[in-house]
């Protein structure tokens, strides 16, 4: 894959082989010239020990990551590895301060063993993206009470334990259940980790806003409310899943009937330990409740709040941009959006974007979602995701392989209006890539299906996530790392991409792709407006309504997204301006030398990287390619 380093027995064929044959292997400037056939001894030679040197990076790298996974039994689980299965991530904080510590021995140990400057430029990019991983730890560490376990819209740990079992923790036999039940009790024990971690934020003037606290109480009495909790005729979530799983290995006869009654005792009697443990959650968020902040919930509003927001900022872009330049970006992208829609509009026949926009709301209005329309939904969901991956090959030559599907968020974790998001497969594909919809409140406009499908499916995050678990060569800790900014840049550059592969099938789809634009645009005033220059939640869901075209509950609920999550819209456009700022680059330095598939697959074969490693991956690219 491109960008990555020679994989291990390319490196042993290297050093066999003689020099100067090495020496066409080798990715030397191919400006090269040597005067004599010493010099182009001495220039193989010292190739030939670059890519020892990154052969042993990646095997110290991938001890070292091993050393990590062993700290974070729910990482093994993502990555595929049947390591821990019956445990969770320990969120403590001393387990978070091991963690630290253990990651600056790993650094001080790399710096040590290893020269970066006689690194090929694929290896310097592992070894800078490792020691910046000890600066985000650090960073992340110093304000950890500024992201207390109940306080993200996304990721609050009392919906996040549940989502991990039902949709990561895979389950093929009798060993994998009985795992996931060691899970299941696991569960009580970081809750209340959980509990204590929020009131010391409490303590320090760091509070959930009242919305996302009434949001844990109500999500939290969902988990514990239908059997075997109740007498209710509806299952609770985990014990409709463990059903579900337990008689799939039944069907085929994975399990014996002793094994799996005895499983299904056992996972009763391990979620009625549930009950006391989230009725804990729900009483700390009701003595929470009438000092819970509203209104004004933005950085500016916290202790230091300044300084935890550049730190977010600096986290989800891996840019050194202020709050300030961040605005202005924002805001002349919405000029230029608007733009760009009003003539598109024109070449309709109406009169400007607001006459269509009007045009599309009379033929689509905003309907309740039944049953019968999200299974309509559902499928031109996944017809547009098929769609997408037949119009691949005229662009990349590195394909996805791994099947893809879109469902329904899970009940516990849905709200009206909700942002669909993205998993990719796990890397042997036993865990499909999925693209997860909210499908309470109303419905948006169809025309939307086809571009959010490019952005959450393929060729966006899903295929990213697909062609990252099989990255072959590199280090295992790439194979594994997110970065905001480029993942959800690649997912947004893949959006205008789409239309070049002809995946939009009219104007209105590819309005509606610029719609989605203006909205990651606006994104960029709304942050800064809450963060940096103390803007209500009410003024930042106004501005979404008026400036970013959202309906009401879509935009109140990206807005309280924005608000616990500080900096993380931000990562969507600007990483997407620096890849086609790349790719601008390479078509002006390469001229007719440039192609789009290799292009497309350089930047997605890097896997999730920092924004800095990904320039210096283009520009090496561009110096070879000349």
């Amino acid at each position: 894959m491109r960008g990555g380093m020679m994989g291990s027995g390319l490196v042993a064929l290297a050093l066999a082989m003689a020099p100067a044959a090495f020496l066409a292997m080798a990715p030397a400037p191919a400006a090269a010239q040597f005067s004599s056939a010493a010099e182009a001894e001495r220039a193989a030679s010292t190739a030939a020990h670059s890519f020892a040197d990154a052969e042993q990076l990646r095997i110290f790298l991938d001890k070292e990551f091993a050393q990590e996974g062993a700290q974070k039994p729910q990482l093994a689980t993502r990555l595929g590895l049947k390591q821990d299965m019956g445990k969770l991530d320990d969120i403590s904080d001393a387990a978070q301060l091991k963690l630290l510590e253990w990651r600056r021995g790993s650094v001080a140990r790399m710096k040590a063993g290893f020269d970066r400057a006689k690194l090929p430029p694929a290896a310097q990019a592992s070894y800078d993206m490792w020691a910046l991983e000890l600066e985000r730890a650090e960073t992340s560490y110093r304000f950890r009470r500024y992201q207390p376990p109940f306080y993200s819209f996304l990721y609050s740990v009392h919906a996040e334990l549940p989502n991990f079992l039902i949709n990561t923790h895979v389950v093929r036999d009798g060993d994998d259940m009985a795992a996931y039940v060691s899970r299941v009790r696991a569960i009580p024990a970081v809750l209340d980790v959980a509990i204590a971690q929020s009131k010391e934020s409490d303590a320090l003037g760091i509070r959930a806003p009242r919305f996302e606290v009434e949001r844990v109480i109500s999500g939290s009495r969902q988990m514990i409310t239908g059997a075997p909790f109740d007498a209710s005729d509806k299952d609770s979530p985990l014990w409709a899943d463990i059903k579900v799983k337990i008689g799939k290995l039944q069907a085929t006869d994975a399990l014996t009937p002793d094994r799996a009654k005895a499983l299904t005792d056992d996972a009763k009697a391990a979620l009625l330990t549930l009950k006391p443990a989230y009725q804990r959650v729900i009483a700390w968020g009701e003595a929470d409740l009438p000092k819970a902040p509203s209104g004004k919930v933005g950085a500016l509003t916290l202790p230091n709040g300044a300084a935890w927001y550049a730190a977010a900022l600096k986290l989800n872009t891996t840019t050194d941009l202020t709050p300030d330049q961040v605005n202005r970006l924002g805001l002349s992208e919405v000029t230029r959006i608007e733009a760009e829609q009003d003539r598109l509009a024109r070449s309709a026949g109406f009169r400007d974007r607001e006459a269509y926009y009007a045009e599309r709301a009379r033929l689509f209005p905003p309907t309740p979602w039944t049953d019968a329309i999200r299974a309509d939904y559902l499928r031109a969901y996944n017809a547009a995701v098929a769609r997408n991956r037949s119009l691949l090959p005229a662009f990349f030559g590195v394909l996805p392989v791994y099947k893809a599907e879109v469902v329904r968020e899970p009940s516990f974790s849905e709200v009206a209006g909700g942002a669909a998001h993205a998993a990719g497969p796990s890397p042997d594909g036993a865990r499909p890539g999925r693209v997860y919809i909210h499908m309470l409140g109303v419905t948006d406009d169809p025309a939307n299906i086809t571009d959010l499908m490019c952005h959450e499916g393929i060729p966006g995050h899903v295929m990213q996530g697909d062609i990252q678990v099989r990255q072959k060569g590199i280090p295992k800790f790439r194979s594994a790392y997110r970065y905001v900014a480029y993942g959800e840049g690649w997912a947004l550059y893949t959006e205008a991409l789409c239309k070049e592969m002809g995946a939009y099938p009219d104007v209105a789809s590819d309005f509606f792709r610029l719609d989605a634009e203006l909205f990651r645009a606006a994104r960029l005033v709304t942050d800064t407006g809450i963060h940096s220059q103390g803007w209500t939640e009410d003024q930042a869901v106004d501005y979404m309504i008026k400036t970013g075209r959202r309906p009401p509950n879509q935009a109140r609920s990206e807005v309280r997204r924005y608000i616990t999550l500080p900096g993380q819209a931000t990562g969507y456009k600007i990483g997407m301006l620096k890849i086609m700022e790349l790719r601008a680059k390479a078509q002006a330095a390469l001229g007719p030398k440039f192609d789009i598939k290799t292009y497309d697959d350089l930047v997605v074969g890097e896997g999730s990287v920092p924004l800095t490693v990904l320039e210096h991956s283009v520009d090496d690219w561009i110096a070879r390619r000349k």
